[in-house]
C-alpha cells in the first residue's frame, strides 16, 4: 500500500525517556518586522538579541540544511498578548501568521531537546527512499510552505543519509502503523540533533 503523501511539518509525539509526551511548551515572539509565514509544525530558531517588551525570546523560522540549529517546532500559535488567548480576536479564521505582519505574534514552541517527533520524507523529483540502512543516521529538513493551515516541512531526501553530526535530526525509525512502510512519503521518528540547547552527536 502506498503512503499517504501528508505532509504536516514536525509533530511532537514522544519523550526519548519517558516515553509520553505532556505538551508542555514555552511561548516565543515572532516580531512585525519578520518577513516569514508560520503554521503549526513549522521548525524555528532563536532571533539572535530579540525579544518582546516583557522580555520574551523572539525566534524566526529556521534555515533547512546542515548545521543549522533549531529552537523548537511550533504547536500552538496567533496569540497577540503574551499570557493571552492563542489567537487573533480580529480574525478568528487564522490559522497561519503571515508572511506580511502588521502586529507581532505569540506561538507556542516545544524546545524539551529530548522530544521525539514524527515527520514525512519529501518524495520529489530526485528524492531517493530512507530505508531500513538509514535507521539511526542523520538527514536534514527541506522546508516547504504552508497550506494555510499546517506545515510543509519534510524530511530532505535529495540527498543520502549520514553519520555526521553536523545533520539537522536523527532518524529514529518508522512511525510504527499500518499506514506507513518505507518509500515514498514514509513517516519517519526524528528527534533534533542540531538543537541550540544540547550538543550534536554523530549517528550509527
Amino acid at each position: 500500500m502506498a503512503n499517504l503523501n501528508a505532509p504536516s511539518g514536525l509533530a511532537p509525539v514522544m519523550n526519548m525517556y519517558t516515553s509520553t509526551y505532556n505538551g508542555q511548551t514555552r511561548r516565543y515572539f515572532i516580531p512585525s518586522t519578520d518577513t516569514n509565514a508560520y503554521a503549526i509544525g513549522d521548525p524555528v530558531a532563536t532571533l539572535t538579541g530579540a525579544g518582546d517588551t516583557l522580555g520574551v525570546s523572539a525566534v524566526t523560522l529556521a534555515t533547512a540544511g546542515a548545521s543549522n540549529a533549531l529552537r523548537g517546532v511550533i504547536t500552538a500559535m496567533g496569540g497577540l498578548a503574551e499570557g493571552g488567548p492563542g489567537g487573533d480576536l480580529a480574525n478568528l479564521s487564522l490559522m497561519a501568521i503571515p508572511a506580511t505582519k502588521t502586529k507581532g505574534y505569540y506561538v507556542n514552541v516545544v524546545d524539551d531537546p529530548m522530544v521525539v517527533f514524527e515527520v514525512q520524507e519529501w518524495g520529489g523529483a530526485s528524492f531517493t527512499a530512507f530505508t531500513a540502512a538509514d535507521v539511526g543516521k542523520g538527514c536534514n529538513l527541506k522546508s516547504g510552505a504552508n497550506n494555510g493551515q499546517i506545515s510543509g516541512w519534510v524530511l530532505d531526501t535529495t540527498a543520502a543519509s549520514s553519520t555526521s553530526s553536523t545533520r539537522q535530526v536523527r532518524l529514529l525509525g518508522l512511525a510504527r502503523r499500518g499506514d506507513n512502510v518505507f518509500g515514498q512519503f514514509a513517516k519517519w521518528l526524528v528527534l533534533l540533533n542540531q538543537h541550540e540547547l544540547k550538543a550534536a552527536t554523530v549517528g550509527v
